[in-house]
């Protein structure tokens, strides 16, 4: 008789009682081959597929955008006697090969992959061999266009789950509403029984909001630090160089704090988790890089020196305060020179309507088969990578475009030894064959530089034995390597589009977008502002209904709100100096051509064809980041300038 959920807890995992929700999950799983987990952060969604996967036959395929969560569940996972691997970009082929042998011989039992994996041709072609018992979706809710954090490559995964065929499905999140609920169970269509919510309230966190303006902001912020009990904190911040000035005040003023961003080089970033993760009272000033996949239980305050974007963002990093049980406090400085900020945020993904046109113009007219890159294109039409990624996307799930596996144009190769070592290596044809390929190569100082596709033809060889021979050169210490230049593969589909529909439509979506993100922060500054109980108002917007109020939020506690002060009226203006060179600029920079695109350069907001034509390094880059985008569009639209000659 097969051990039982329980039996399983108490010997894979060591714990004698499931957490709220998870027992619940498991029985969904058994009951309809198909579950949602709507957990708060900390709440124990990985043991809702790591301990089914040791129930069913065949390989449970863990889906998680996180590289770092990837890395410390397979570690626990060994430890205890689970056999578990991840595949990705960092194996060797070699590697890969093993784990895909491992996975069709039933051998493995959890295999953690990206979601970007999904477009390789050999990887879906793998699952489709194979015996897929459970197909485990984290952070499900970037499926969701209305999500507050859409990825796009989520979206092909509900169909790449009924192409493989897979038993059952399970789709996990800490964030989301009840729409964003509703489109992930229609997607992966999880029927309600199947969905659990096990609720957002947390008793153990005091909610505080603080109304400051922009001066006294530090002042309140150290006194909080220096006053309180000490213990584990997480500052967040917006922007990257926020987080390194706050983190050096606070320094300066005596207090164990270091910044963390995603422009920080990956040695110093993790150094900087690792000296937090073992201190007691250590203050981590971050933006939102910081957090996924963290485990650390005993975090006792969680600051938010700037407005959060969102309630699912906020939701998310006071989740991981006081995920021990004891008392924590979060608290919001609540600044309202903020909002331009981050309203105009929301503005800067949105390509103009000439920019759509030009990149559906020139995807429509390579060809049936056809390949390119992200970056040339997002460069060439100035639309950021993951907004073309987005586009690209919904013209697959429009039954446009088929995508097939990407590759690499170039391989830049750097011998560790001289040419005879290595083709003393490879004796016969073999030998022949690299010094051809060398041969063949455009060489650098130290570099050499392979056309895969180029080398393959002047040899009279299949790509797959240049590539093949470069890995092998890797694996035995005979060269550097580094691939450059990825290239998407597209295959077009049958149907055919009406060009100015097409442009119409996407261009909809994006403007959608935008109101939908002004209406996020909208929500934010309700929490703030308006009476009530706080932590009521939190919970009520992922659709947990209390009737009583929690007693320990500010609100609760005082009785009353102090509003924000209002968001200072700031008209787009510049010097006549700046006047001057700003027109200068606009009459020899393409990059300046519409109005949209001058509004994101006054506002800071970068895109692909400012950061090309280094305009994001100019003194009037982000000269009116203080005002609303909005003002700022409309004041670049009054009067629009005659383009003679562009100079690049």
């Amino acid at each position: 008789m097969p051990p039982t959920p329980r039996e399983l807890l108490k010997t894979y995992f060591g714990f004698d009682e499931f957490r709220p929700g998870q027992e619940d999950v498991i029985h969904g799983l058994i009951e309809h081959n198909a579950a949602l987990a709507v957990f708060p952060t900390g709440g124990g969604k990985s043991l809702c597929y790591q301990l089914p996967a040791l129930m069913f036959d065949g390989v449970t395929i863990v889906v998680s955008p996180l590289i770092a969560l990837m890395k410390d569940q397979i570690d626990f996972l060994v430890r205890h006697g689970v056999s578990a691997a991840r595949l990705d970009s960092t194996l060797s082929a070699d590697e890969a090969r093993t784990i895909s042998e491992r996975v069709l011989s039933n051998d493995l039992k959890i295999l953690y992959v990206s979601p970007e994996r999904f477009n390789n041709e050999r990887f879906l072609g793998l699952i489709e061999r194979a015996k897929i018992s459970l197909f485990a979706v984290d952070e499900a809710h970037c499926i969701s266009e209305w999500g507050h954090n859409f990825r796009p490559d989520y979206l092909k995964l509900a169909d790449v789950a009924r192409r493989a065929q897979v038993e059952r499905v399970l789709a996990l999140t800490a964030t989301a509403t009840p729409s964003v609920v509703s489109d992930i169970c229609k997607a992966f269509k999880i029927p309600e029984a199947g969905s659990t919510v096990t609720g957002f309230y947390r008793e153990n966190l005091d909610l505080l909001t603080t109304a400051v303006v922009p001066e006294d902001r530090d002042g309140i912020l150290q006194k909080r630090l220096t006053t309180r009990k000490p213990g584990s904190t997480i500052v967040y911040v917006t922007l990257q160089r926020t987080a390194e000035e706050v983190a050096a005040r606070l320094e300066r003023a005596g207090l164990p704090a270091k910044a963390y961003h995603a422009g920080m080089d990956e040695p110093t970033r993790t150094s900087t988790q690792d000296w937090w993760m073992a201190m007691d009272d250590g203050i981590v000033v971050a933006t939102i890089a910081f957090g996924m996949g963290i485990d650390k239980s005993a975090v006792r305050y969680v600051y938010h020196y700037n407005l959060p974007k969102s309630l699912e963002s906020y939701s998310q990093e006071i989740g991981r305060a006081g995920r021990d049980g004891q008392r924590s406090v979060v608290e919001m400085l609540a600044c309202s020179t903020d909002i331009p900020t981050l309203e105009n945020f929301a503005f800067g993904d949105t390509p103009t309507k000439s920019a759509l046109g030009g990149l559906l113009d020139e995807l429509f007219s390579l060809g049936p088969e056809f390949d390119i890159s992200v970056f040339d294109l997002s460069s060439r039409h100035d639309i950021r990578i993951l907004v073309l990624r987005t586009i690209l996307t919904y013209l697959e799930l429009s039954g446009y475009l088929r995508q097939t596996t990407p590759f690499y144009a170039a391989y830049d190769v750097k011998p560790a030894v001289s040419m005879q070592e290595i083709l003393a290596q490879f004796p016969g044809e073999p030998g022949r064959f690299v010094e051809a390929l060398f041969r063949g190569a455009k060489q650098g100082r130290l570099w050499y530089t392979i056309n895969p596709d180029e080398a393959a033809a002047g040899l009279g060889q299949e790509r797959r034995r240049v590539v093949r021979a470069l890995e092998l050169l890797q694996e035995r210490s005979l060269v550097e390597l580094k691939v450059s230049d990825a290239r998407l593969r597209y295959i077009r589909q049958e149907k055919e589009p009406d060009m100015s529909e097409l442009s119409s439509t996407l261009q909809e979506r994006f403007v959608r977008r935008e109101s939908q993100e002004q209406e996020r922060l909208g929500n934010v500054l309700d929490l703030v502002n308006q009476e009530g109980c706080q932590t009521n108002r939190l919970v009520a917007y992922f659709g947990e209904i209390r009737e009583e109020p929690c007693g320990h939020c500010g609100f609760c506690r005082t009785g009353r709100v102090r509003p924000m002060a209002p968001i200072p009226e700031i008209f787009p203006e510049l010097d006549p100096e700046e006047q001057d060179q700003f027109d200068a600029l606009v009459q020899t920079h393409t990059a300046l051509a519409e109005p949209r695109q001058r509004a994101r350069f006054l506002c800071g907001l970068a895109s692909p064809a400012l950061t090309r034509q280094k305009l994001a390094r100019h003194a009037l880059f982000g000269r009116l980041e203080a005002c609303r985008f909005a003002d700022v569009l409309e004041w670049c639209s009054l009067d629009e300038p005659e383009f003679d000659d562009f100079a690049e």
